[in-house]
């Protein structure tokens, strides 16, 4: 029985990899994921806000010295706030290298196809095995269309393409117009994985405060299903690799993502939640249920439950006039 995949150019003996979070802060944290066996380790987010800050002294092209600017900039952190500085990240970076065997993901958080993309370079230099981009933006200027968010998504994808050698896997949110159109766009652009999908973190209000609040709260399955859907939709119809990411919480998850079409799963809530051993679970479950289906290899039940030979528009919307009509019986 194998459960070898091929991830970003990686041959890995599984599919689960630790996804961005705190155990990427230390060599030390990250060595006790290589030891529990995890494929790769994807490093915490470095911010275009704190490369800027750092840079020039601006974020998003305002002072935060500059009184007028003040109010806009309240909200973000404080440079002390963040995991690491970016000169830090890289030298953190090569040390980890030094450290470890198992691949290594470089992360870089932003929304803008600007100078920051550069420290891509650098992120490559410091021994990054494959940077990931995390495209996290709530755009709230009504002039803004959806094309345009679309194309500042793969000019970023493509810039970063042409400053690198290394592969570079996008992660994004769902909430696009279209998104299997914004994931043909990614592909163009040259992205090497796609990565389903970045969390909606939302704010909630304190009614005794009256102001917003933010919150955090760990990844449960129920967050699983729109990531299946959109795994069974792009499987086989685009070239990048696909990892699905949320909602990953038993092994059961994983499988359904397997099946659904994804080469790989990475895994961060499970991981906080029961620490770096918790990969014995999942490998465990991966493996029964191998045997139990007398499967050789996970690539014969990759994109089993795909809609790689059906009309997905079709299916998906039989399965909601499917659902509806089932309602109360």
């Amino acid at each position: 029985m194998h459960t070898d995949v091929s991830y970003l150019g990686f041959h890995l003996p599984h599919p689960f990899i630790a996804g961005a979070s705190p155990f990427g802060h230390q060599i030390d944290t990250i060595k006790r994921l290589e030891d529990a066996g995890w494929a790769a380790v994807v490093l915490h987010s470095l911010f275009e806000e704190q490369i800027t800050a750092a840079k020039d002294g601006r974020i998003r092209h305002m002072d935060p010295l500059d009184p007028k600017f003040a109010q806009k900039l309240a909200h973000f952190p404080a440079s002390d706030d963040y995991a690491l500085s970016p000169d830090a990240y890289a030298e953190h970076i090569s040390r980890v290298k030094q450290s470890v065997k198992i691949p290594i993901i470089g992360s870089l958080n932003g929304t803008s196809p600007e100078s920051w993309l550069r420290f891509a370079r650098i992120i490559e230099q410091a021994g990054a095995d494959a940077l990931e981009l995390n495209l996290y933006e709530v755009v709230g200027d009504l002039t803004t269309s959806a094309s345009a968010i679309e194309a500042t998504f793969a000019t970023i994808v493509g810039n970063v393409k042409r400053l690198v050698r290394i592969p570079v896997a996008v992660k994004v949110l769902p909430y696009f117009t279209a998104f299997g159109d914004m994931a043909r766009q990614l592909d163009e652009a040259g992205a090497d994985a796609l990565v389903l999908f970045n969390r909606f973190y939302q704010a909630d209000i304190d009614i005794t405060t009256m102001k917003v609040r933010s919150q955090v709260a760990l990844s449960t399955n129920s967050e699983l299903l729109l990531r299946l859907r959109w795994l069974a939709i792009l499987h086989g119809r685009i070239r990048p690799n696909l990892a699905l990411t949320g909602g990953v919480a038993v092994p059961d998850d994983g499988i359904k993502a397997i099946l659904a079409g994804a080469d790989v799963v990475q895994m961060v809530s499970a991981l906080l939640r029961h620490g770096p051993t918790y990969l014995d679970t999942m490998r465990g479950g991966l493996h029964r249920w191998m045997e139990s289906h007398k499967l050789d290899t996970l690539d014969d039940v990759r994109g089993k439950a795909s809609l790689q030979r059906s009309d997905p528009t079709a299916v998906e919307r039989a399965a909601y006039l499917h659902t509806l009509q089932s309602w109360g019986r």
